[in-house]
């Protein structure tokens, strides 16, 4: 279950003007490296690129991939996330309150709630199915 008040608990000591491969962010953060590509894709992280290619990481793109998976952690998709992402003042989630947040976390509460009527709904269909099996034994 999560916790409304949990943050993102990862080593994020890095010196000013390190930079990091995709590897030791991915371990840092607890973030596959496939995910960080997808968020790279997605336009939501922007890493430098070295001459050959390589993904390099400084502190920014760090705290900005931390704060994606927190988004993420909390069940954000990425719409949500690509709204709300530059909107964070913290580590926390403590957000400048714009009227986009708003309007975001407004549709995710929304969203959650569709989703646990629709869940309790499935809950009373499936728990009728074993009344009914209760009412009705097998046969020997």
């Amino acid at each position: 279950m999560l916790n409304p008040d949990s943050t993102v608990k990862v080593n994020t000591s890095i010196e000013s003007g390190e930079v990091m491969k995709i590897g030791e962010l991915s371990q840092r953060l607890g973030i596959s490296e496939r995910m960080l590509r997808y968020y790279e894709q997605e336009g939501l992280l922007k890493p430098a690129r070295t001459e050959s290619g390589y993904r390099d990481y400084d502190e920014n793109a760090m705290l900005v991939a931390k704060r994606i998976g927190m988004l993420s952690a909390a069940g954000l998709k990425l719409e949500s996330i690509r709204t709300l992402l530059p909107c964070i003042l913290d580590d926390q989630p403590i957000f400048d309150p714009c009227l986009e947040v708003r309007a975001a976390l407004h549709k995710e509460v929304e969203n959650l709630d569709r989703k646990l009527r629709d869940l309790k709904e499935s809950r009373k269909i499936i728990a009728g199915y074993l009344r009914s099996l209760d009412q009705h034994p097998p046969a020997a």
